[in-house]
């Protein structure tokens, strides 16, 4: 059994649902705890608009797209702040992004609590200086950092080795860049793209990720990582236990698929198939109605929420979650699927105690 130190998730993760009004400084209160958020991701639902990423370290209004390429810019009419119990939205402006009156929304936030500056060369920690937020708890880090061009590291903060790291390019001097994903589970150097369907690709140019470590990230000389004078974010998202999860599995092909434990019931599900070229897909708790029919948003794509039968049709179970379509973007055969999942409820409390399932 998979014991934990989370025994609230919604203390450092939660999916929230509003309804747009149209109005400035719309606020919205999270789900379960009500935690200020460091990371916040949003989607329309209901409409066809590109989603929105804001961080604490950067400043809530500098805004990124996980479904597009290009550069941070400062919007005012996305998010607009992070508050004690959640955050406020501004008005959406022409796009409807963020709250358009009576478009549909969701929000996926992540709390981190401690903030660093690290420099480098007076600390000895790494090559190249870096700021940022982490949650030792929650196994999340959020790095800014500037490209040296060079072979480097840099620190993310936690006390454990990342399992996956999400990088955007956030100047535009290269113009419009990838997002670039990497995860150990995927092979050292072997990089995904979030606002793409590409399949794995590997270079000698990425970060090599088997020597990541408890302390540092390794980078490469990607433009997409660490181009001279180059602006960058990383997300790093490391294990806990009964919390997260980040790993592989291979598709069976089978309506009845396999059932994947990750020790808690999941909150949400992120995955891709690294060896064809399908969506991003996410799946959450608190958008479905019943089990092997969920809702799913692509990550790389401006579409709203859709439900198919026939495709990425999983059940939250209580200890994990398990398969119930045949397609490429969940269970191929033989085909390997990449997965970040948050817990709604660990299966075990820290003091020994099954909770209940969902």
């Amino acid at each position: 059994m998979a014991y934990t130190t989370v025994d609230d998730p919604t203390i450092y993760f939660s999916t929230t649902l509003y309804t747009g009004d149209g109005q400035q400084n719309r606020a919205v209160t999270i789900d379960g705890t009500g935690m200020q958020p460091n990371m916040l991701w949003i989607k329309s639902r209901s409409l066809g608009e590109g989603h929105v990423l804001g961080d604490s370290v950067r400043g809530a209004t500098k805004k990124i797209i996980p479904n597009d390429s290009e550069a941070e810019s400062t919007s005012a009419t996305n998010i607009a702040s992070f508050t004690s119990t959640g955050f406020t939205v501004a008005n959406g402006g022409v796009d409807g992004a963020v709250n358009q009156n009576s478009a549909t929304y969701v929000s996926w936030a992540w709390k981190t609590d401690t903030s660093f500056t690290n420099d480098a060369s007076g600390t000895g920690i790494g090559t190249i200086d870096s700021t940022g937020s982490f949650s030792n708890d929650s196994g999340v880090s959020i790095v800014t950092y500037t490209g040296t061009g060079s072979n480097g590291t840099i620190k993310h903060g936690l006390n454990a080795e990342p399992k996956i790291v999400i990088w955007k390019r956030l100047d535009n001097a290269a113009g419009a860049v990838n997002w670039i994903v990497q995860s150990t589970t995927l092979g050292n150097q072997t990089k995904l793209v979030l606002n793409t369907t590409e399949a794995t690709s590997t270079s000698s140019s990425f970060s090599e990720t088997d020597d990541w470590t408890n302390t540092l990230i390794d980078l490469g000389t990607y433009e997409g990582q660490n181009d001279s004078n180059g602006t960058y974010v990383a997300y790093s998202f490391a294990d806990v236990p009964g919390y997260s999860k980040i790993s592989t599995y291979i598709g069976n092909g089978s309506s009845d698929g396999q059932f994947i434990y990750t020790g808690f019931m999941p909150a949400v599900v992120i995955r891709k198939n690294t060896a064809s070229t399908t969506d991003w897909s996410i799946m959450d708790n608190k958008r479905f109605g019943y089990n092997t029919i969920l809702p799913y948003i692509f990550p790389n794509s401006s579409a709203g929420e859709t439900t198919n039968q026939n495709v990425n049709n999983i059940d939250f179970l209580s200890q994990g979650f398990k398969l119930r379509e045949s397609d490429d973007d969940g269970n191929a055969s033989g085909s390997t699927y990449l997965y970040l999942a948050f817990a709604s409820n660990p299966f075990v409390t820290s003091t020994g105690i099954p909770t209940t399932a969902f």
